[in-house]
Order: structure tokens, then sequence, then C-alpha cells
């Protein structure tokens, strides 16, 4: 027994040492970001979301067997931290055990049936990495560009814990069946008497070496395992439980964050001289985004599921996260020295830079967005990646081309089962690129000039916002012909019509349906008309923050004026942008998608649909409302309420592909890979439906322009693109 001691607690405080060094170094890394605002406010909601995502596995268990492995996994070590604390016990207590329950039988059969569990999960965990080997399938596997070799390390480590752990107790079943005090001690640990049953036959005295030979074993691979959980991806671990708390908890996946400055928005009409727009140095990230980048699993979820992967462009929501993760463990010891100082600017940061080797003073020095055009890069398993995580000098951090590639579909953010905020992070290195470094795609520029100028991104005169009203053969009231103040009392909505909805054909066409629609179910409505502009959405998500600023500073201050309460807009983008960033500014204010509206107006008999729909109809999930709004039902229920049959395309829902027009991709050229539009307008033609529903003037236009290209080549004959209040238009008309 003194052997067992000092031999195991050697081993204890050697590897102990080790790990507590690691955690401490992790912990002071991630100190060393800049302040994050509103991380820990709502502690309720952040305890329900540990419950749920942390201990219930909620977003693992979107994918049911990678989902079930993990559960198994995830649980068996909570069940199996009871033999752990056993196993040290027993390095110098003989018989040891946790008081209380230590010996009750539920508990014994509890950890083997975990035990059992975990070994089971390692085996569907190993099916899983061979049908999905980035080796053979190259970028079509989720695991393309993930550390590979050090997830079979990992999985081999798990299964040499258990192993020790039943063979050491199988051990200790034979050595206590003569020991009138101790006997039952093993009754309900059904596996380790099994494994006992096995080696009984060697003898007392081997079942005694056994027994410290492989508690030994045991209590070494756990800490070896332990150390390599803290120099691994394996890492989340422990950081994802604390990411999950401190993340965004919005309904759905909420607005972008404003620019802060000492923990208050910056004010853009009198900004600080020395605030920081965007991210354009790993060190300004904050203290939460170095979380985000420690707790990233390398599952590929995320990856799977984006357009701009799919299609061929060199984004992978997945490779950026690793490649900013990498940078700053590259950079941690400038990071710490700098203590949050901004790069290139105060003594602290030459200070830093004069402390550190020189390697670390390049890679600091490193470009972080620019071209890495031609520096394919190998991987660590030996296959490509696009250039992707390379930590050399001569790249920059990040692909230029794979930054102004994302869609801000929220894809990534939804399947994530770690809350990891990509969107953020993206749109926080666009903001640097666009208001400080001017380095953006050219097509922006007209986008920009037409915002600022024109007020709309097409760069029409607001007089035309009111042409479509000259077009349709009912009354609408126009905010102001009357001399109007403020919106009279019994106006029941504003309808916002945005600047697709007045300006673009086939979106006007939905403006006009959702317009006859509320005239047929009686519903007082009123317009601004030229008292519009553009929300300032496509200026955002392009990283213009200084553009948004001023756009929806203007509105806010016209919707206030005119006492606007309760607003209906027919795009998904006014939607998340007046009802979920405004507030931001002061704007607070009731808004519906006409999808809502017109589903609320048909379940109270204020519309009915007279003449059905007699075909079939797919419906398409606008990213900003499904994902970024979770409104997934109305429109459908809209959809079957016309009586048209409806047929799901296989992704749909919040696994819904973007049609590429979000993220201010509408105005930019696809110039890399297949265009996003097209594989989702394959994908609907491809159910055979005859309509194509969508509920968004982007999507509109977007899977119109793939049908056409198709029916162009002779395909798709018959398929018509159309929104869901035209078929319901056509439905509710004799």
């Amino acid at each position: 027994m003194l052997v067992r001691a000092v031999v195991g607690i050697a081993i204890t405080l050697v590897l102990l040492a080790f790990a507590l060094k690691r955690g401490w170094f992790l912990v002071n890394l991630a100190r060393a970001g800049k302040p994050a605002v509103g991380r820990t406010q709502d502690p309720g909601t952040r305890i329900e979301a540990e419950a749920k995502e942390v201990l219930g596995q909620r977003k693992l268990l979107k994918w049911t067997v990678p989902g079930l492995a993990h559960v198994f996994a995830f649980w068996g070590f909570l069940i199996l931290g009871l033999t752990v604390v056993t196993a040290f016990g027993e390095l110098v207590i003989e018989n040891f055990h946790v008081p209380i329950i230590g010996t009750w039988q539920v508990v014994r059969f509890l950890e083997d049936a975990f035990a059992v569990l975990v070994l089971i999960g390692v085996v569907m965990f190993a099916i899983i990495r061979l049908t999905n080997n980035p080796a053979k399938q190259g970028r079509a596997s989720r695991f393309f560009g993930s550390h590979t070799k050090g997830a079979w390390l990992v999985l081999l480590m798990i299964f040499l814990v258990v192993v020790t752990l039943l063979t050491y107790r199988g051990a200790k079943v034979n050595n206590i069946l003569d020991s009138v005090e101790n006997a039952g001690d093993m009754n309900g640990a059904f596996a380790s008497n099994i494994v006992g049953g096995w080696l009984s036959g060697l003898g007392d005295s081997a079942n005694m070496w056994i027994e410290t030979v492989f508690i030994w074993a045991h209590v070494t691979v756990i800490l070896a395992f332990l150390l390599i959980v803290l120099h691994s991806k394996h890492l989340h671990i422990f950081s994802a439980p604390v990411n999950v708390y401190t993340s965004r908890r919005p309904n759905a996946l909420g607005p972008l964050l404003p620019i802060y400055y000492n923990g208050e928005p910056v004010n853009f009409e009198d900004p600080p001289d020395d605030a920081t727009f965007g991210k354009g140095h790993i060190a300004e990230f904050t203290w939460k985004n170095y979380v985000d980048f420690m707790a990233c699993t390398e599952c590929g979820r995320c990856q799977s599921q984006c357009p701009a992967w799919n299609t061929g462009k060199p984004l992978s929501p997945k490779l950026m996260i690793m490649n900013l993760r990498d940078t700053m463990f590259t950079q941690a010891p400038y990071l710490m020295a700098a203590q949050g100082e901004h790069p290139g600017l105060g003594e602290m940061h030459e200070q830093a830079l004069a402390s550190v080797s020189e390697t670390v003073r390049t890679q600091v020095e490193r470009p972080f967005v620019g071209s890495r055009e031609g520096s394919d890069h190998e991987g660590d398993d030996g296959y490509t990646f696009d250039g992707h995580r390379s930590t050399g000098a001569e790249l920059p951090v990040i692909d230029e081309e794979a930054l102004w590639s994302c869609t801000t579909c929220g894809a990534c953010v939804n399947q994530c089962p770690v809350d990891i905020e990509h969107i953020d992070h993206f749109v926080d290195m666009r903001r640097n690129q666009v208001m400080i470094a001017s380095e953006f795609p050219s097509e922006l520029n007209g986008l920009f000039k037409n915002l600022e100028t024109k007020g709309n991104p097409w760069g029409m005169n607001a007089s035309g916002r009111m042409d479509w009203i000259s077009e349709v053969d009912f009354d609408v009231r126009v905010f102001g012909m009357d001399g109007e103040d403020t919106i009279p009392d019994d106006v029941d909505y504003l309808f916002w019509v945005g600047c697709a909805g007045a300006f673009e054909d086939r979106a006007k066409r939905t403006t006009k349906a959702v317009a006859e629609l509320l005239t047929i179910a009686g519903v007082q409505f009123m317009v601004l008309g030229e008292g519009e502009t553009c929300t300032g959405d496509p200026a955002r998500r392009a990283g213009n923050e200084f553009l948004f600023q001023m756009q929806a500073m203007q509105n806010v201050e016209v919707l206030n004026e005119v006492k606007a309460t309760k607003i209906v807009v027919t795009c998904p983008h006014c939607l998340n942008t007046l009802k979920r960033e405004y507030p931001q500014l002061g704007g607070n204010y009731e808004v519906v998608h006409h999808t809502q509206l017109l589903n609320e107006l048909v379940k109270a008999g204020r519309l009915t649909p007279v003449a059905p729909v007699e075909q079939t109809v797919t419906y398409h999930d606008p990213c900003y409302l499904g994902r970024h709004n979770n409104v997934y039902v109305p429109p459908r229920e809209l959809i079957e309420a016309t009586g048209a049959a409806t047929i799901e395309m296989e992704r749909h829902g919040d696994k819904s592909f973007c049609c590429g027009a979000g993220g201010a991709r509408m105005w930019m050229e696809e110039k890399i890979g297949t265009r996003v539009n097209v594989n989702r307008g394959d994908e609907a033609i491809g159910t055979g439906a005859s309509k194509v529903a969508v509920a968004c003037p982007f999507c509109n236009v977007m899977l119109n322009d793939a049908v056409t290209s198709r029916q162009g080549e002779g395909k798709a004959e018959g398929v018509e693109v159309v929104d869901v209040a035209t078929l319901m238009l056509s439905a509710a008309k004799s």
C-alpha cells in the first residue's frame, strides 16, 4: 500500500503541476482580451442555457447519431467523476469510496453502465470519423481542416480511461471477495464483475498487482488526458460551458452588436478619437471572443451548413475561427504583455513588443486581412485547404475573399453546439476593413454612395417610392397627405414598404398584393411614402457601421415623431433591423412580417380563400425570417390555407439553405465557385413543385434568377417563384 501511495502521489503531483500551469496560462490569456459588455446579465436565462445546452446537449442532439455519441461521452464522464475521486482516494486509502453513496448498488451500476456507454460512444465516434474522412472526401467532409490526428488521440485516451478503470475495478472485485467487511462493496458493478471473472483465474497475487498497476495507469491516463485537453481543441470541455453561459441570449440569432467604447455604444455623431472601429488585429478582440476561439470543437457543423463553403468559396466558418484561435495562441506572449492595449498605439504596446521573441514580433506584425491567392498550405493530415490556418508570417490571418463571401445567413451560429458567435466576428472584421483600412469589394462603393445620397441601394429618387400606388385600384393612405403630424388613431399598422418593395419590380408585386389583402381584410394601414429611407441593413452587414447609424438615426427620428407603434413589413431584413436593432438607438416598435399578419387575419376569418391554389408549392425559408427571427410556421400555415399541396425541400426550417443575397452579397458579384442562388434554385426545382414560395424580396430576386437561368437551358418548365402574399391573393380573389 505504501508503494502504491508513493508512486501514485508522485505521478499526480508532477502531471497536475503541468496541468495547473497550462490552466493558469489560459485564464490569463482570456483576461488579456478587451472588455466585453453585457455577458453576465440575467443569470436566470444563462443558467437555463447551461441546463439545456451543456447538460441537456440540446444543440448537439440536432444531429441524432453524433449527438447520442457525445451524450454518452459527456454524461459518462460526469458520472465517472465518482470513480475518478475513488481512484485518487484509493491511492492512499485501501477500499476508499465516496462517503455515503460510494457503495450504493445503484451508484456502482450507473458507474459501470456509463463506462460501457462511453465505450459505445467511442466506437460511434470512430465510425463517424472513418465515414467522414477528409483525406478521401476533401471539402465534402465536415472535418476538412480539423486536427483529425488529435481527435484519434483523444478517442484513444477516452478508451484507455475506461479500460484501465474496469481492469483495476475487476481486479479489486477479486481482492475483496474474501473480506467480510467489504465483500459486497462492488455489488451492482456488473461490468467490473465481468472483468473480475476474466481475471479470477490468475490468482490472488496477480490480481493484487493488477489492481495496483492499473490504478496507477488509470490515474496517469486521466492526468495525461487532462494535459492533452488543455493543449488541444478538446479544451472545449472546460471553455464551452463558460462560452455558453456568457453568450448572447436573444430569441433566435438576434441583432448585431453596436461598436462599444468604455462600455457604451459609440456615438457616431461625435466619436472618441481613440475608439476602435471593428477588429483589425487579434489584440482588438474581447475576452469573450477569446473564449469563443478556445471553445471551438472543430466539429465542422458550421462548415457543413455554410452556403459559401458548399458552393466552392474559400469561407469556412470553422477554419476562420481556427485561424483566429491559432493566431491568438501564437501571439499569446504579446497579448498578455500588452494587457489589451490597442496594437500600434501607446507605451504598453511598445513595451510588450520589446518583451517578446523575434518570432512572436513577426507574428504580431503579420497582415490581418488580405489576399491568400495562390498560397495553398498543407493541413496537418497532408491535404490542402486553400491557405487556411497557415501561421506563416508572409500570409494574412484572414483571407479577404473568405471574409466577403459571408452572407450572414446564421447557419453557422445556429448549428454551433458551443454558441460561437461567428457573424459578430466576421462583421467586426468587415467594419475595420471598411471604416479603417478602406479595403472592400469595389461593388460596395456604389451601394454606399446610393444609400448616402439617395437613401436606397438602387440609387432611385425618393419620389419613386410611391409609384406602386398608382398601379393599384384601391386607396392607399400616405402619411402627410391630409396634413397629419402623427399617425391617426384609426390606423392599425404603418406599412413599411422598404426599398425593394418600392423600387424592384418583383418585390413591388408583393407590396401591391399585401396592400390589397389588408384592404380586403379591412385593416387600416398607412405608408410613409417619401418619408421612408433604407433601414441601413446592407450597410451594417457590409461593415459600414457609420452609414448604418446615420440611416437608422434618421428613421428612428421619423418613426418616433409620427408616433409609430405597430409596423408591418414584407422584407425580413427590414423586420430584423426595425424590430431587433433600432432599440439600440431608441426606436422601440411592434414589428411583424406580412406572413405573420396575414396568417392571423386568415385565422380570424377576416381573409377567406375562395379559389384554392391547385398546385404543388415548396417554401423557401428566408434566413432573416427563419434563423434570425424564428418565424417558420406562419408562412407555411398561410400556404396551406390557400389549398395548395406542399412539399418541403431537404434543407428547410433552421437548416434552410441561403439564397445568397444576405450580408450585402446582393450587391456583390460571385466570382468563385458556383452561385449560391443556383444551388438553392436547383434544390427547389428538384422537388417537382410548380411554384416556389418565398417571403423575402431578396430571395424572390435570387431564386427567380436561378429558375430563369435553368429555364433558359430548357429545364424547370412551368416553375414559378412567387411571394406567399401573391399566392394568398390569388386564392382570396374569386
